[in-house]
């Protein structure tokens, strides 16, 4: 759970044509000039992504990277040369997670680091990991995030309307 600013990118033809905040901010102008988010890429229709807009310096102190993402999107002019993106979520895929974050990368996206489990009791171990700054360090993260990987257990849990409607949950420390 990379602490920063949300951020979705939008691609018409192959090309960088949006970037709107969680606020609803069109902020397309001041992502243009984040190193690594690709201005081009090789798909030939519209094509949504999600991810966050982070200080990759700051993985000590998370808040504050959160803090330097959103005082760059505020500001009228400010540099850009201290901030990251990291793309983690492709919108209405219709592929499960794991192929998503491949394809991700493949199309030129920093994608986040990732691991799997089969079991439940796995989610334990890697809560603790993350705690012992074993994994994720090299973000500013305030937790982890569980996804179900298959696409088709993601459309039920979304049309569920029971206890667990989600696919996805953050757990912080």
């Amino acid at each position: 759970k990379i602490d920063g600013c949300s951020i979705a990118l939008q691609y018409e033809d192959g090309l960088l044509t949006k970037a709107i905040s969680r606020k609803g901010k069109d902020v397309t102008s001041k992502l243009k000039d984040i190193s690594n988010i690709p201005s081009k890429i090789k798909v030939k229709k519209i094509f949504q992504v999600r991810g966050e807009l982070f200080a990759p310096s700051e993985n000590e102190r998370p808040t504050y990277a959160k803090r330097l993402a959103s005082e760059y999107l505020r500001a009228t002019h400010s540099k850009s040369d201290h901030l990251g993106f990291c793309c983690y979520q492709i919108l209405n895929a219709r592929i499960n997670q794991y192929n998503s974050l491949k394809y991700l990368e493949k199309l030129g996206f920093n994608i986040p680091e990732n691991y799997f489990c089969n079991y439940t009791t796995g989610i334990e171990i890697f809560r603790k990991n993350w705690v012992d700054k074993k994994l994720f360090y090299n973000y500013p993260t305030d937790g982890i995030v569980i996804k179900i990987n298959s696409r088709k257990l993601q459309l039920l849990r979304d049309k569920s309307y029971g206890a667990y409607p989600h696919w996805q949950i953050a757990i912080k420390n």
